[in-house]
């Protein structure tokens, strides 16, 4: 009966926490006895719940969806009431970080520990008191990410562990009989094993429940006794403990913990010990009486967790408070602040720090140490380390060795082998030189440096030849940190630089050397472009070595001369540091040209330029001349025009905005060389070119030319000040203003007399008065009429009317009033 009412509370806290037991039935449900639940099931049942959030009003809802009888409901909740845990189920106690009394759990089912430590932004004070913290030898333990301490669930039971009320134990029969049990301690210490009944075990370790369980067994399996059938005993799902930490710790309080959990699993969770507490004198209390006692430093310098018991229910951690702490800084491999016992020495300081880095000065230690009325400082040399006894509040720093050497000298520059190097008794410059293998080729052999040091430490300098040196001329001893610097000869110039530009494959800088002519510059240019000439090639050269004279104003030295297929010149010319040399272009070297001619001509297409006297009748003769529907009336040229973007500010700062008001027959483009390039439209008359090849209306072709002659137009457009823009039918009989008229005629803003046409090949011609009465000008096919709209005026104000009429009004009145007074 014991089962039945066993399994069901685990059903209960499945539903309470929100879990999905499709398989629970009605049935199971309803034999729920909580009269038979133990406070300490009651007390995992509601850290269950407030663990999934689930509050003591949700139980009724929850029972009722289960079918779990309503008085047990009501039961549980008076239970819970009795053990006065209903605060741990409200809203309000649920969303707050746990205060130090607060229980805090680890999470059986996951094994993650949830942390009480608070995430709040920190104040000053916290501050110091988390960075002071830090600096304790082992603090890092307890704020390492990386390490929690979690006890390790799915290990081997250990030996020494007994069971309890609440372990689960999971019995595996196999062999010719086949059956496996999944039964839970009862709290009176029993096992319930279906058709045999119960078995004690509280208390026992696992081999010895083995054996019991066994015996037990083997009145039921008689293959047990024959060897036949085997039985193995291990631990399932484990108990949970409640533990109190207590002392100098950072979260003092009540732990619920698994029951595989140690000390440092409880000092984890509870924030390790705090300011004042020891990390070597931690107890553990068992029934009044001292179970064990752990030293942190144990596990920190020799990885011994001896001591790490496993902590059984009701075990009181005490952190005591520390005795004795020390400092030590300086030059070891772990600063910090160490506590150490009464029989302990700066040697086991020292030890615990990981010993002295390799810069460490060992000779003396330096120890800043509190009497009873003041500080005061001892030097401590190396050989009474090992003796030396401590006191509270002791720091010690370790210095380390001084940056500088008792026989170096280095030498620098244009050797072999620079560096420094040991100074040996009547060590000389040229005995530093012979170390170093010897100078390089490019070393300046007229004067070198000795950088020294005077005895009182001021920086002085010598310098010397590496001539005399050498040849054994002179003899110059060395001290001890001096510095000799070899220059080079390479260095003390600036770098040797030759330009060539104009048509060469890669005009540019190059390096200079010895010997160099101008063909070797160009084979270093990658050759010569195919519109290179070889004749009045240029070299320019600076003057130096020349004295001053007010009237020789040369700024240059220029050379020209014409240089060979093979890229030599006549007189073996040389160049020298920084020359420039320019390739010209052959003045008779052209690249092709091409103009396009397009429309209405029997030949359409793109034209290669024959010679610079060609024209536009030249063009129309290749191009097979006009097709009889071509209107050369109509045609117009394109021409591409340079200009340079910086000749003009104001082209620079408005050109966008010039450029938009060319129009559709206008296209703009910016070069790399900040040349602005359009195609311009170039009125033609096509006409008087084809009657009169030659004349002056036949323009020279220019690359790029796009001559375009279109078809017979029809029609006149009409734009502006007219009540009905739009486009007519062309009649060589209607004038000026009949179109006008067929179009509405002028608006009452239209500008007659500015009135303007643009023909079919862009010509423009205006409305000129004649007398009293506007000349308009003739409306040819395709052509645009343009009337434009007056400026309008500023009209006046009520307030300018009046003000302006009561202007005159006063001047009429002055006038009257004058002529009263001549007349009298």
């Amino acid at each position: 009966m014991k089962k039945l009412i066993l399994v069901p509370f685990f059903v209960l806290v499945a539903i309470c926490a929100f879990a999905q037991v499709p398989s629970i039935s009605q049935k199971q449900a309803q034999q729920i006895k909580v009269d038979n639940l133990s406070d300490e099931q009651i007390r995992q049942l509601v850290s269950e719940m407030k663990r999934n959030k689930v509050s003591l009003d949700q139980i009724d809802t929850y029972a009722q969806q289960k079918g779990i009888p309503a008085s047990e409901a009501s039961k549980l909740k008076d239970r819970i009431k009795a053990l006065n845990l209903e605060k741990e189920l409200s809203p309000e106690k649920s969303s707050q970080v746990p205060n130090n009394e607060a229980d805090r759990t680890i999470d059986e089912e996951t094994t993650t520990y949830q942390s009480a430590r608070d995430k709040k932004p920190m104040t000053a004070a916290e501050r110091a008191y988390d960075e002071r913290r830090k600096k304790i030898f082992g603090a890092e333990l307890f704020s390492n990410k990386n390490l929690t301490f979690e006890p390790n669930l799915r290990m081997a039971t250990p030996p020494s562990y007994r069971l309890a009320a609440g372990d689960e134990l999971v019995i595996d029969v196999y062999g010719y009989s086949e059956v496996q049990h999944k039964l839970r301690v009862s709290p009176e210490g029993y096992i319930r094993i279906p058709y045999l009944g119960p078995v004690f075990v509280n208390g026992l370790s696992i081999d010895e429940a083995t054996k019991r369980i066994t015996q037990q067994l083997s009145t039921v399996y008689g293959g047990i006794k024959s060897g036949n059938t085997f039985v193995q005993v291990s631990l399932g799902t484990i108990r949970s403990i409640r533990v109190l930490l207590v002392g100098e710790v950072e979260q003092p309080g009540s732990y619920t913990l698994p029951s595989l959990a140690t000390v440092a699993n409880a000092l984890y969770v509870s924030g390790g010990p705090n300011l004042n507490g020891s990390f070597r004198d931690i107890q553990v209390i068992r029934n009044g009486q001292s179970a064990a006692h752990f030293d942190l430093y144990d596990f920190l310098n020799n990885g011994d967790l001896t001591n790490n018991i496993v902590l059984q229910d009701q075990d009181i951690i005490k952190v005591n408070a520390y005795k004795t702490r020390v400092e030590l800084t300086g030059q070891v491999k772990r600063p910090a602040i160490f506590e150490v016992e009464d029989s302990e020495t700066l040697q086991d300081v020292i030890n615990f720090a990981g010993g002295f880095t390799d810069l460490a000065y060992k000779n003396v230690i330096r120890a800043n140490r509190i009497n009873n009325k003041e500080r005061e400082v001892v030097n401590i040399p190396y050989e009474t380390v090992p003796s030396f006894l401590l006191r509270a509040g002791d720091k010690f720093t370790v210095d380390s060795v001084l940056n500088r050497y008792t026989n170096r000298v280095t030498i620098t520059g244009a050797v072999f082998h620079p560096g420094e190097y040991a100074l040996e008794n009547n060590m000389t410059v040229a005995d530093l030189i012979e170390r170093a293998d010897g100078i390089k080729e490019d070393a300046s052999l007229s004067r070198a440096v000795i950088f020294r040091l005077k005895e009182d430490f001021m920086p002085s300098s010598m310098s010397f030849s590496v001539q005399d040196i050498l040849s054994k001329q002179q003899r110059i001893l060395l001290q001890r940190e001096d510095s000799v610097v070899i220059y080079s000869k390479l260095n003390l110039r600036e770098d040797y630089k030759l330009k060539i530009s104009g048509e060469v494959n890669k005009p540019g800088y190059f390096n200079y050397s010895d010997s160099l002519q101008v063909g070797d510059l160009i084979l270093m240019a990658e050759g010569l472009k195919d519109a290179a000439s070889l004749k009045r090639v240029e070299v320019s050269r600076r003057i130096r070595n020349k004295e001053y004279n007010p009237s020789d104003s040369a700024t240059a030295i220029v050379a020209q001369f014409d240089l060979t297929n093979d890229l030599t010149s006549f007189n073996s010319f040389y160049l020298q540091p920084y020359d420039e040399v320019v390739v010209r272009k052959s003045p008779i070297y052209s690249e092709q040209a091409s103009v396009s001619i397009d429309g209405e001509v029997v030949y359409p297409g793109s034209y290669t330029i024959q010679s610079k006297k060609e024209k536009i009748s030249d063009l129309m003769n290749r191009a097979g001349g006009l097709r009889p529907e071509a209107y050369p009336e109509g045609a117009v040229l394109l021409r591409k025009t340079f200009i340079n973007a910086s000749d003009s500010a104001l082209l620079g700062s408005k050109l966008n905005v010039f450029y938009n008001k060319l129009g559709d027959s206008t296209a703009v483009r910016k070069t790399e060389t900040s040349i602005i390039q359009k195609e311009q439209l170039l009125g033609i008359n096509l006409v008087a070119i084809m009657k009169s090849p030659g004349s002056k209306y036949d323009l020279l072709l220019e690359e790029g030319d796009i001559i375009k002659i279109p078809k017979k137009l029809e029609t006149v457009q009409l734009f502006g000040e007219i009540y009905f823009p739009k486009k007519l039918r062309f009649d060589r009989s209607i004038t000026f203003r009949d179109y006008i008229r067929g179009a509405g005629g002028f608006t009452n803003s239209a500008l007659k007399r500015r009135s303007y046409i643009i023909y079919a090949n862009g010509e423009v011609k205006s409305t000129r008065k004649v007398l009293f009465f506007n000349s308009y000008p003739k409306v040819k096919p395709g052509a645009e009429i343009y009337v434009p709209a007056k400026k309008e005026g500023k009209r006046l104000t009520g307030q300018e009317a009046i003000g302006i009429g009561t202007g005159i009004a006063s001047i009429a009145l002055l006038i009257v009033t004058l002529l009263d007074k001549i007349n009298q």
